[in-house]
């Protein structure tokens, strides 16, 4: 009778000892879900480069890290933004909400800033009157597009409104940008892109090591 009490004693002391494992794991489980979700909302996020607007600064296939608190964190369900460090400059690549799509995330550099004054004359850019040092812009074709024809080497003169920025992809001939849809609110900004992490080449089926760990510059 003694052996039988003992025997069933340890029996409930297995299961307490599971329950109690079992416990401790989904609760590890719980906080590790919410650590990954306050640092992909507050902190850094991933990003995939879907296509070649961004050329040859970024590839299709490259995989980058954004910060999302350098501008200012976004408080969920609200476009307010607390505790910045710094204003978008000049030359960041920047993700954000796409103005025509809001379900979609573009990329982008940064060429004017709230009241700005930007034209683009036979693909030159100017801001307020004078040509930029553009060292990060790429063109595919020597054909100038005349103005009135699309805004792609002639547009503006245009003026950046007020928590508005106007962008364009390194592809100058090739990108989809302000030119086209108008400004960026500073509002849909996510983050600032910063590294590349992982390459993929999918026409290859190659991983493009040379390319992880490369810093996004201005």
């Amino acid at each position: 009778m003694a052996k039988d009490n003992k025997d069933k004693d340890l029996e409930k002391g297995k299961s307490v000892q599971t329950k109690s494992q079992t416990r401790e794991w989904v609760e590890s489980i719980v906080i590790a879900l919410l650590l990954a979700l306050v640092i992909r909302t507050f902190v850094v996020q991933a990003f995939k480069i879907p296509s070649g607007s961004m050329e040859p600064t970024l590839l299709i296939g490259d995989h980058l890290l954004v910060n999302k608190f350098l501008y200012g964190t976004k408080i969920p369900f609200t476009e307010i933004k607390v505790l910045p460090i710094k204003k978008p400059e000049r030359g960041d690549v920047i993700v954000f909400i796409y103005p025509v799509d809001p379900s979609k995330d573009f990329i982008k550099r940064v060429v004017g800033l709230p009241g700005d004054k930007v034209e683009i004359i036979n693909k030159k850019v100017y801001v307020n009157e004078k040509g930029i040092e553009d060292t990060h812009a790429h063109f595919a074709e020597d054909m100038i597009l005349p103005k009135g024809s699309e805004p792609r080497d002639n547009f503006g003169p245009v003026t950046v409104p007020p928590d508005s920025l106007f962008v364009m992809g390194d592809n100058r001939d090739r990108s989809y940008d302000s030119r086209f849809w108008g400004f960026v609110r500073t509002a849909e900004i996510k983050g600032k892109a910063f590294i590349i992490y992982w390459s993929w080449d999918k026409e290859r089926f190659l991983p493009r090591f040379s390319r992880i760990g490369n810093l996004i510059h201005p």
